[in-house]
């Protein structure tokens, strides 16, 4: 990441507002090639810079560490509930926006303000506090093994792909108490949204497939977060235990595949983890700084006309942080070192702050320990600079991260992948054993 405190005073190669005046676009290839160079633009324009998500969503994007804090820890100014959003309610921004649904209200911890958040987030984190970190590891012990075993034979494997994109879709299943035929249902969903490949029945799956989470245990509870929430004081109905299990799933399985992939591409191309002394826990805490699987997010609505980080902001005008462009602001540079390691914004401040943070740096240290133990000549297997990136303004993730290692043999052998059907759920109930999905493998795979 630039840390120089000189900035250019043009956009980089590339960047529609070369010399055009328009807002700085945080989506398309150039900025998911080199978005520090963008950052860097940014900052001429002070603590805040005008841009746009995608064609035609504007927002005001805050790119400085201490304004960054003032905003998220200000929630009398500040507020999550996206039915604020100007634009969207004047029809300004359609509802088929790729983008919306990562913006749009739902009603979850992430979207509320004032006692309704407070009563919403306890019960999220009183359950999430219940998870025993000894089953966890455990869990993601196993879970690794099972994907290892997919590609050990081989002698290569897609890091992104065939480990870090799937080990939190597994774990969470675990987690939340899915059966094979519901389970399936949820990847198949989280995969679909976050890859953009037929997202709207994705969305529809998933939507389906945790509501009926909630009825089984409703009548099955279970030693999992799902039974813990629907058991809290806050006594959460059915429709507000399906959006935050929506929001723990997703939120979850999009920025841990990218914190494990990310990481894992620090410590097979830095030469400072080449040798011992420094650790797993030590990349991740790099990552988190330097690279954190969600660049762009924190979407905050003004209640009133405000004036804020030399900006005059409106009423219900968007405001999202730059939690990469805080991190490595220049301004922090010479107190970095005198910095908590966990002084990052990657996991959010204030009263949004990340309610999973632990369980996240957890499930990562173990993911890539475990593989890192197991494959220990394991290196990149192509330039780290062929590597590309997925475009869009949220997220810092990999296409894909090719490694090739020394083949190992196995006893058991792997599990064809198949995806679940994407047609009515009950065929695929009925037809299950022909055709289970990545969640039933792994169980058939586990109890063999």
């Amino acid at each position: 990441m630039n840390m120089q405190s000189d900035f250019p005073a043009v956009p980089p190669p590339g960047c529609p507002a070369h010399g055009s005046g328009k807002r700085v676009p945080l989506y398309g290839t150039e900025f998911a090639a080199d978005p520090g160079a963008y950052y860097t633009y940014m900052r001429s324009y002070g603590p805040a810079a005008p841009v746009e998500l995608s064609p035609g969503v504007e927002a005001t994007l805050v790119t400085d560490y201490s304004a960054a804090l003032q905003l998220l820890q200000n929630p009398d100014t500040f507020r999550k509930d996206s039915r604020r959003w100007r634009d969207y309610n004047e029809g300004k921004v359609s509802r088929d926006n790729p983008v919306v649904p990562l913006l749009e209200y739902r009603p979850n911890c992430m979207f509320t303000d004032g006692a309704e958040h407070m009563r919403l987030r306890q019960a999220v984190t009183d359950s999430l506090a219940r998870v025993d970190a000894h089953r966890l590891s455990r869990h993601v012990e196993r879970v690794s093994e099972y994907l290892m075993d997919q590609f050990l034979a081989r002698g290569s494997a897609d890091l992104l792909n065939d480990y870090a994109k799937l080990l939190p879709l597994f774990v969470f299943n675990e987690l939340f108490g899915c059966p094979a035929e519901i389970g399936d249902r949820v990847i198949f969903g989280i995969s679909g949204i976050f890859d953009g490949i037929n997202a709207e029945k994705a969305n529809e799956v998933l939507g389906q497939s945790v509501a009926e989470l909630v009825q089984l245990k409703r009548k099955q509870p279970g030693e999992d977060v799902t039974s813990w929430l629907m058991q809290h004081h806050a006594q959460l109905n059915d429709e507000e235990m399906v959006h935050q299990l929506v929001l723990l799933l997703g939120s979850g399985a999009e920025p841990q595949r990218n914190l494990i992939a990310n990481a894992l591409l620090l410590l097979l191309s830095d030469e400072r983890y080449s040798g011992a002394g420094l650790l797993v826990e030590d990349a991740i805490d790099d990552v988190l700084w330097n690279s954190p699987p969600m660049a762009n997010y924190a979407p905050h609505y003004p209640v009133s006309d405000v004036d804020f980080a030399g900006t005059r902001l409106r009423a219900g005008d968007l405001v999202l942080v730059s939690i990469a462009a805080a991190n490595t602001d220049p301004a922090l540079s010479a107190s970095r070192q005198q910095l908590s390691k966990r002084a990052h914004l990657a996991w959010s401040a204030g009263p949004h702050a990340c309610p999973a943070k632990d369980t996240a740096q957890l499930i990562g240290v173990v993911a890539i320990e475990k593989l890192l133990n197991k494959l220990p000549d394991i290196e990149i297997a192509v330039p780290e600079s062929s590597l590309t990136w997925r475009p869009g303004p949220f997220n810092r993730g990999l296409t894909a991260l090719p490694a090739r290692f020394t083949p190992i043999r196995t006893d058991k052998q792997p599990v064809t992948r198949q995806e679940i059907p994407t047609g009515d759920h009950r065929a695929h109930a009925q037809n299950k054993q022909e055709r289970g999905g990545l969640w039933s493998s792994f169980l058939t795979w586990w109890r063999a």
